[in-house]
């Protein structure tokens, strides 16, 4: 049989899991280029030879998305596999027809070729759509494991955006370690909260490589927690599978790639936000929650929020910082800072919009819905100069932080400022230690 030729459609996190588990070693395949998509400034790279296996010795050119149609042709594509998340139904199939347009086909890889075992239990954590609270659920279920005097590593979805070869395998157990790994903001707004609470996370490039150096991780490891990202399904095939869903967010459960299937593959759904979701809502999520995955365990939750200065909000014009991702093609319209400025009595909610600067009004412009917040971008050192200086422009009394790290340990902020910490709260029976109790080591 003839060699087929193919490109892989991501954003520098499943397509390489993909091209590592489906096509490195595979001799009938011949992936001739990568696409990038989504996160700024991770097109123009190589997936380095290092990386690639014997079948690549020159490594994988990545190059944008835009330039798909033209790749299939000139590159004589055979197929293209889409792989990235949190990504609506009709965009999917928008470039899905593209690609059948220009004479490839279309494919979407499922968990059986993708999905790898491990020689220890694990628990996997993932989302219908990112900014759901996976995070908040992963810390909570990780604080109930070792409770019961479990040794617990966890696993980060893949943020590779700077040297592949040198990300191949991250283990974080300090933030010194951030700062060694050269990490981006959104990769901190990750790993630290784990680090902070004492927690080892891992993350990288090459999740079979990753896995056995977590099981084997000095410290000790009796269960693995898979920290998922975006709405993505997850890499190793766990033995307890706990979706997030977003009432703040209804029928986004159903109409997201692949944060359905990440639904219909769950044992536990945790409803999350019920403290400030519309009731109606709540009651939209439970009953796709029952259309799809009826046999699921359902538990209610609450993203809880504190505020380390509320006076520093009541009366005062704020200007909101919440996390980039949730607020980008997460489609967000408000976070817990937003929440946070409206319990505690903000007078006013402070557009950034007209303070903005360099890459931040470039975000602003490909993401119009994003409204009266700052997203954290924090990509490269550019996007993180351009945020200091609208937070530094913007006409407020307050800065409210509400990403997940305490940004100002990454930025110096000339002005009153209060930081919003949000955790997972169960509401009710079943509770995520009800869940657990069952959960064999």
């Amino acid at each position: 049989m003839a060699q087929k030729k193919v490109i892989i459609i991501g954003a520098a996190g499943r397509d390489f899991h993909n091209f590592n588990t489906a096509y490195r070693d595979n001799p009938a395949y011949n992936v001739v280029a990568f696409t990038a998509a989504q996160i700024p400034d991770i097109a123009d790279r190589k997936y380095p030879a290092a990386l690639a296996g014997e079948l690549y010795p020159d490594g994988i050119p990545i190059y944008p998305q835009d330039d798909l149609e033209k790749l299939i042709k000139e590159l004589e594509a055979d197929e293209c596999v889409f792989a990235y998340s949190d990504v609506s139904y009709s965009t999917v199939m928008s470039i899905g027809s593209k690609v059948n347009a220009a004479g490839a086909d279309f494919t979407l890889l499922g968990h059986k070729q993708t999905m790898i075992k491990s020689t220890k239990p694990v628990i996997a954590v993932g989302a219908v759509r990112t900014g759901s609270g996976k995070s908040q659920t992963s810390r909570r279920i990780i604080e109930v494991l070792m409770e019961r005097g479990l040794k617990v590593i966890a696993i980060r979805h893949p943020m590779p955006y700077g040297d592949l070869e040198a990300q191949k395998v991250q283990r974080f157990a300090t933030i010194e370690d951030m700062e060694k790994h050269k990490c981006t903001i959104e990769e901190m707004e990750e790993y630290e909260p784990h680090i902070v609470r004492g927690n080892i996370i891992y993350a990288g490039v090459d999740y079979e490589a990753i896995l056995r150096a977590a099981e084997n991780d000095p410290n000790g490891c009796d269960v693995i927690l898979w920290d998922g990202g975006n709405n993505d399904f997850p890499f190793y095939r766990p033995d307890l599978m706990v979706t997030v869903a977003d009432p703040h967010r209804p029928g986004h459960e159903l109409a997201y790639y692949p944060g359905e299937t990440t639904l219909r593959i769950a044992d536990v759904v945790v409803i999350n936000k019920i403290d400030s979701a519309d009731f109606n809502n709540i009651q939209i999520v439970r009953d796709n929650i029952a259309a799809v995955n009826p046999n699921a365990i359902v538990v209610d939750a609450a993203s809880t929020i504190s505020v380390d200065n509320p006076e520093l909000i009541r009366g005062k014009r704020v200007l909101v910082i919440e996390d980039g991702p949730t607020l980008t093609h997460g489609e967000m319209k408000i976070g817990a800072g937003v929440v946070a400025a409206r319990r505690f009595g903000a007078a006013e909610i402070v557009d950034p919009r007209p303070y903005a600067v360099g890459r931040l009004l470039e975000t602003y412009q490909t993401y119009p819905d994003i409204g009266t917040v700052l997203p954290a971008m924090g990509y490269g050192a550019q996007q993180i100069s351009d945020l200091s200086e609208t937070i530094e422009r913007t006409d407020c009394d307050t800065v409210v932080i509400a990403t997940p790290i305490d940004l100002g340990r990454i930025i110096n902020i000339n002005k009153p400022n209060t930081r919003v910490e949000y955790s997972l709260q169960e509401i009710g029976r079943p509770s995520l230690e009800d869940v657990l109790a069952d959960f064999k080591v």
